[in-house]
């Protein structure tokens, strides 16, 4: 069609449209999607996790429509880390019924700037930006459009040329996943090859990612949120934060998984649950954190991390990722007991020794995008398969 022939249609951004978000904020501009509800938001004033759950990993529009051109007008929010080079923009995934048909960027948007060395941040206003894709199959068909996962990003107004309506609910297993800054994607290529969006793409499951860059802490208000949260599959991966932050001691931390699970299993008593344990992390195999940057790595444009604490420390009950593995693979045995869904995976069985030496974490702690889709299909292998510990329903 002629672009001067088109006519546009502007259909609002609601939660009828909207997956893999638990709340929707109504800002000045459009609507912000929220990977935690608003009441576990008000009990943290972490703007780390501020950061991570507004950053909408796993979010996005799904609809129903013939149109063969889409407009969506955005407002993201760049991150400029002082020192560093610029970073990319963030990336938006097009899906024509499940299948890939286009990707695409938003330029301009605020600005936040954070000083790594003083643990700072400035926010700086900027302009909307829009995100096109045209040449759609000119049938019924379902659109998705994933946010990006790493990139706060307002929506402002979604535009077709050709009437929209909701895409009918999920007929799979809703997965509903928590973990630190590799299940929320860092490092990976775009939204749906984060390793989570992988594995769910594989297990044919629909995903709600509550991976949180820094954020797997163990906290009650994400516990409750998963509670509240209706979900078939439940998987946590815990420990890689609890070491870089250095936030508690064994002592602390065995109660705080039971805590954990106790309320996750509030709201899902009987639902497949599957605990993690974490990825080989030479840094911190047996050293303490916390996580530092190296501050010369800031110039180069490729931050490297070192473990600043001392193996010594092990003795008065710090936490490294082998203790963490050893304790969780207990824990779970204990209540498995009682609770014949919840099972456990060795995160070294995902990305281990050998996946180190052919494909090494390039800042000492995250992985690559190639690694990034090893580790989803591993999980998609180990979790979703039939017999598998989250295998879903028959359709």
């Amino acid at each position: 069609m002629p672009e001067h022939e088109r006519t546009w249609i502007t259909t609002p951004v609601t939660a009828d449209i909207l997956r893999g978000a638990l709340d929707l904020e109504h800002t000045a501009h459009g609507v912000l999607p929220h990977r935690l509800p608003a009441r576990a938001r008000a009990q943290c004033a972490d703007g780390q996790l501020a950061m991570a759950e507004s950053q909408p990993s796993g979010v996005r529009l799904v609809f129903r429509t013939r149109a063969t051109a889409v407009e969506l007008d955005t407002l993201p929010t760049k991150r400029v880390y002082v020192g560093a080079p610029p970073r990319p923009d963030g990336v938006y995934d097009l899906l024509v019924d499940g299948r890939p048909a286009g990707r695409g960027t938003v330029a301009g948007g605020n600005t936040l700037r954070i000083d790594m060395s003083s643990g700072t941040f400035e926010n700086r206003p900027g302009p909307a930006g829009t995100l096109r894709f045209t040449g759609l199959p000119e049938r019924d068909k379902t659109v998705e459009i994933w946010l990006p996962h790493d990139e706060t990003t307002e929506l402002v107004a979604l535009r077709t040329d050709a009437p929209v309506e909701p895409a009918p609910g999920p007929r799979r297993g809703v997965w509903l996943h928590h973990g630190s800054s590799i299940s929320h994607g860092s490092d990976a290529e775009s939204p749906t090859t984060t390793w989570p969006a992988r594995a769910a793409a594989l297990g044919g499951v629909e995903l709600i990612n509550l991976g949180l860059g820094g954020g797997a802490l163990l906290d009650p208000f994400t516990a409750r949120a998963m509670r509240d949260t209706p979900a078939d599959l439940i998987s946590v991966k815990l420990g890689i934060n609890l070491v870089n932050t250095d936030l508690m001691r064994l002592r602390a931390f065995t109660p705080a998984v039971h805590g954990f699970l106790d309320t996750i299993r509030e709201g899902h008593p009987t639902a497949p649950l599957l605990v993690v344990s974490p990825l080989l992390c030479p840094l911190h195999e047996d050293t303490p954190g916390p996580s530092v940057l190296d501050p010369g790595s800031l110039a180069t444009g490729v931050l490297r991390f070192r473990a600043a604490g001392d193996p010594a420390e092990r003795a008065a009950g710090k936490l490294t990722l082998t203790v963490i593995r050893d304790e969780l693979s207990r824990i779970v045995r204990q209540r498995a007991a009682d609770d014949p869904n919840l099972h456990h995976l060795d995160g070294r069985d995902l990305y281990g020794e050998a996946d180190f030496a052919e494909l090494p974490l390039p800042d000492g702690l995250h992985p690559d995008a190639a690694t990034h889709r090893r580790i989803g299909e591993r999980f998609a292998a180990h979790a979703f398969t039939k017999g598998g510990p989250l295998a879903p329903p028959p359709a």
